[in-house]
């Protein structure tokens, strides 16, 4: 249901949420650039990039401020103030005129373009085509989008999204520029009403006495926001993490230099072989877009559960189960569905394969003793390396016995690094497990040379590969052939360019079928 609070005051605050040409009050902006193009650039602006981001009505424009930062600004037509007048005009007969007569999910609710257009003629006959046209993209902005914050969640390129209070520019992760500072700064009053808006899209109640809210937005976004400044002393805040439409496919790993050929075909053989595993990284690391694309090697039949937080895993298996924990409303907590909790349930369906997001706490002891009793298992947890991965889940408030890790195959440690302040993310190692005399020992298989940019195969001699060669039969030579079979595919994905997640999924899952005659 509409925020009408929130919308009306949208459309009488005249500055900010509706960007104004500089033109007289009756004057028509010429909409000629939003609908040929991107206008021409300030030649005194220092252009980096400019990109739509709602074609034709919204861009981007990366300048460089000083040599040391940039600056993103999102661009929007202009009205006048009569098309205010109508603006508003149109959101009161909207609201006389609209009823729910149907329960709808979120993010189903959707504008009538058509019942759109015929109020705002019904105010001005003679309008324009093209202004109609602008005018439709801010009250479908207002009314179902995220206002003013809006174009930036159309922004593919973005990750994170950060206020960190009233009049302070609102920040923005860039997965090719990283951190950069945007033109949209939120007055108090008005930031109050957005995160309020926030928690409403995503069903979560966000008050003087619940201040902090961890939600997940419609289409998969991640928000944590604060209200006023009981929690934060600036004020109320918020950071949105954003998850791409598509997921991650291991040619985009490699495409995107996170891994290599050789690396990547290890993991696959690994994962098709059942072989369980875990992976390290800092915040922002990438973590779970490496188990989303390494679950891309699980057989096409096999029987999957994934268990997360928030819904950021994305297969193109059938047969699987995605499930998330469910935190009550009441004060109690009664109602809370924790991960331990999917986690017990998810092994009474006998899955072969168990993806959860990330371990944090007793959910990993029974992770643990699914793989100690036969299942695949996979999840990410918060580590900077192998001894610091160990040392979280062996002490305080995790305590995995030492004896369990004798079923944890691998770990992979993944890190955000940065060259000339721009962030890229590389596979530091992959890792074999095992435990001697009641320690738990690591032995690097691959690790990634800094210096050369390069990830290097350090190992003879492999306890897990040796073992799916006995399983399968193989000799070393026939090993050594059945990586370079995925290497080849792997390359072949990488080299046909953009492929679909489905594609990938398809094209894995022939190599396997190819193999099993």
């Amino acid at each position: 249901m509409f925020d009408i609070p929130f919308i009306s005051s949208l459309f009488r605050k005249k500055t900010q949420e509706t960007p104004r040409a500089e033109t007289a009050a009756d004057e028509v902006p010429d909409p000629s650039p939003f609908i040929l193009g991107l206008p021409p650039a300030d030649p005194a602006a220092d252009i980096v990039e400019r990109y739509w981001l709602v074609p034709p009505f919204s861009y981007a424009s990366i300048s460089r401020g000083d040599s040391a930062t940039l600056r993103y600004e999102i661009v929007e037509p202009g009205v006048t103030e009569k098309e205010l007048i109508i603006l508003e005009e149109t959101f009161e007969q909207l609201r006389a005129m609209l009823i729910y007569d149907t329960a709808r999910k979120r993010g189903e609710l959707a504008l009538d373009p058509s019942l759109l257009r015929k109020v705002i003629r019904s105010f001005d006959p003679e309008i324009p085509d093209e202004r109609v046209d602008v005018l439709v993209y801010y009250l479908r902005r207002n009314f179902i989008g995220y206002g003013k914050l809006d174009p930036l969640m159309n922004d593919d390129k973005i990750e994170d999204i950060t206020c960190n209070g009233p009049d302070i520019p609102v920040f923005l992760y860039h997965r090719k520029y990283a951190n950069i500072q945007t033109n949209c700064i939120f007055d108090d009053e008005e930031l109050n009403r957005f995160v309020l808006k926030l928690a409403q899209k995503a069903d979560k109640q966000l008050s003087l006495s619940t201040p902090l809210v961890d939600a997940a937005l419609p289409e998969g976004s991640r928000a944590q926001i604060t209200y006023s400044d009981i929690i934060s002393s600036k004020g109320s805040s918020f950071t949105i993490r954003k998850f791409k439409a598509d997921p991650m496919t291991p040619a985009n790993l490699i495409a995107n230099h996170t891994y290599d050929l050789d690396l990547m075909a290890h993991i696959w053989l690994a994962v098709e072989n059942k072989k369980s595993m875990i992976i390290a990284g800092g915040t922002a690391s990438g973590k779970t877009s490496t188990m989303n694309a390494a679950s891309f090697f699980i057989p096409a039949v096999a029987k999957i559960v994934s268990i997360e937080d928030t819904r950021e895993i994305q297969l193109p298996h059938t047969n699987w189960l995605p499930m998330r924990t469910r935190e009550s409303a009441s004060a109690s907590g009664t109602g809370n569905v924790g991960m331990f909790h999917l986690l017990k349930a998810a092994l009474r369906q006998r899955p072969e394969y168990i993806i959860v997001g990330e371990v944090r706490g007793e959910e990993a002891q029974t992770l643990f003793q699914a793989m100690n009793t036969g299942h695949t298992t996979y999840s990410t947890v918060h580590a900077g390396n192998v001894r610091e991965t160990i040392n979280r889940l062996t002490h305080d408030p995790i305590n995995v016995p030492v004896a369990m890790f004798n079923a944890l195959d691998l770990v992979l440690v993944q890190s955000l690094l940065y060259d000339k302040g721009r962030g890229f993310r590389r596979c530091l190692s992959l890792n074999e497990i095992h435990v001697v005399d009641d320690e738990i020992r690591w032995d690097p298989l691959f690790t990634w040379d800094h210096r050369t940019d390069r990830f290097v195969r350090v190992y003879e001699h492999s306890a897990v590969f040796d073992e799916i060669a006995y399983q399968n039969g193989w000799d070393n030579e026939q090993l050594e052939s059945a990586l370079a079979v995925r290497r080849d595919a792997l390359e072949e994905m990488v080299g046909k360019g953009a492929l679909t997640p489905s594609m990938v999924g398809q094209m894995i899952q022939d190599i396997t079928v190819q193999e099993q005659r």
